[in-house]
């Protein structure tokens, strides 16, 4: 019996994944398929809903940035980039729900760590795809998501898709050569390990700031998709370019540093366990807003964090979770414990790799404080508990370190 069928090994799974700051895909703990119930076939995992009181709607966006040539892909090429945004929706129930991932991405994706016998029962969102945007007479606060290495922009659904429900416009991004995603023209990318290949989180955090040009187009009333495709109504002129926001998982916590550090016009970020390595190393100084929420990347144990916590002038804050690793921030710890069911592991191997955190008080925890920390910043108000301030009864895990 292979390792994996036994159940996850932490040191192989996230061993070598941890020092490049990668998000670890769900299927690489899986070596067998899942069981089927005794009366059909198996049960489809599934994303916890959103708490908001707005149905979301999401669309995806064809980007060229043609500022940045790419030699990668040959002459006359230039960085090209998908992203989706998330919305509060109107008319939701007529318009169908978007995948976890796009089906090309999600097969390479799975079939690549050796479990394509996921796909069929792969997660849905709670985004209906291209439904109208929601009428409120105010123009959206936007933020922006960049994903960890070797993974995918849905990687983080659960976040996104309740920001969107409580009014943000959520733009993910897929960003190219290190990243599953699909193209309008049926073309499937994968991560690659060129060394030319431009993967780093600078890369990551040109990539965002080019995007945030595309929201500025967006907001101004044009269409930034290269394919000209129609948007959902309400979109164009719907966002508000002065309400803008970022936040990343792993080596996208890391370009949402160099992103801030770098462009004024991101109000505040936030970091989910990013490691902060970067060559050269995160400069200068940072005056407005900055989150980390942090579990295996902490100041107390990675200097690079340490180094970066002592750049933050204005806000500053650092939230960790009792029992919480890596995973423990993103949509991997509700999807884990479902494979974990599906494949028979202990309650001891799943801790393995998504720690002792109740997976649904860890839920709770990424739907909660990214909220509370963009409406303080971007929207001048304050969510129920004052959970920022200090430790909560509905959150014991919570702490602020030191």
């Amino acid at each position: 019996m292979t390792s994996s069928q036994q159940g996850p090994s932490r040191r192989l799974v996230l061993g070598g994944a941890l020092a490049v700051g990668a998000a670890v895909p769900l299927a690489t703990l899986a070596g067998s398929a899942p069981a089927a119930a005794a009366d059909g076939p198996p049960e489809r995992l599934t994303l916890p809903g959103p708490t908001g009181p707005h149905p979301v709607g999401t669309t995806a966006l064809h980007l060229i940035d043609r500022a940045r040539p790419d030699t990668l892909a040959g002459p006359g090429r230039y960085r090209e980039l998908m992203a989706s945004v998330w919305y509060p929706a109107r008319d939701a129930a007529r318009h169908p729900v978007a995948p976890w991932m796009p089906p090309g991405a999600l097969r390479a994706f799975l079939t690549d760590v050796g479990f394509g016998s996921l796909v069929d029962v792969a997660p849905l969102t709670s985004g209906h795809l291209d439904a109208p945007v929601l009428r409120t007479g105010r123009r959206l606060p936007v933020l922006l998501f960049a994903h960890g290495a070797h993974s995918h922009q849905g990687d983080h659904t659960i976040v996104v898709q309740e920001l969107a429900s409580h009014g943000y416009a959520v733009v993910t991004i897929a960003h190219q050569y290190d990243t599953y995603t699909e193209y309008p023209d049926g073309r499937v990318a994968v991560p690659t390990e060129d060394h030319r290949a431009p993967t780093l989180p600078g890369d990551f955090a040109a990539d965002l700031r080019f995007v945030l040009d595309c929201v500025e187009q967006l907001a101004a009333g044009c269409n930034p998709d290269v394919d000209r495709r129609r948007l959902p109504a309400g979109l164009l002129g719907g966002l508000d370019p002065h309400r803008v926001g970022a936040f990343g998982f792993s080596k996208g916590g890391t370009a949402t540093a160099c992103a801030a550090l770098a462009d004024r016009r991101i109000r505040a970020g936030l970091s989910l366990d990013g490691p902060m390595q970067m060559n050269p190393p995160l400069a200068g100084v940072l005056h407005r807003p900055f989150m980390l929420m942090t579990a295996e990347f902490g100041r107390d144990t990675d200097p690079a964090a340490a180094a970066f916590w002592s750049l933050l002038r204005g806000v500053r804050l650092d939230v960790r979770a009792r029992g919480a690793l890596h995973d423990s921030y993103g949509d991997n710890e509700a999807l884990y414990a479902q494979v974990a069911r599906l494949l028979g592991w202990s309650p001891e191997q799943l801790q393995e790799v998504i720690g002792t955190l109740d997976p649904e008080q860890a839920v709770r925890i990424q739907q909660a404080y990214p909220l509370a920390f963009f409406d303080r910043h971007l929207r001048d108000r304050e969510r129920p508990g004052h959970l920022l301030d200090g430790p909560s009864a509905d959150f014991p895990a919570v702490t602020f370190p030191a």
